[in-house]
């Protein structure tokens, strides 16, 4: 992947570098991005990373 600010964006909301901070996660075939404010999708509702975060379909939720 590009790691150009233009290629920068979350995995959940789409929103840019330039808009919100972003976390790098490095998973699987390479690099992805996530907001602080998915972040919590990431850790409770992975699934609903389906289709966006490659492997996500294997992730499971945090157990509460």
């Amino acid at each position: 992947m590009n790691n150009t600010a233009e290629s920068m964006q979350c995995v959940n909301c789409q929103r840019g570098v330039e808009q919100v901070p972003l976390l790098t996660l490095n998973h699987r075939s390479g690099t992805a991005y996530i907001c602080p404010q998915c972040l919590p999708v990431l850790i409770h509702e992975p699934q609903m990373l389906v289709g966006k975060l490659d492997g996500a379909e294997t992730l499971r939720p945090h157990e509460h």
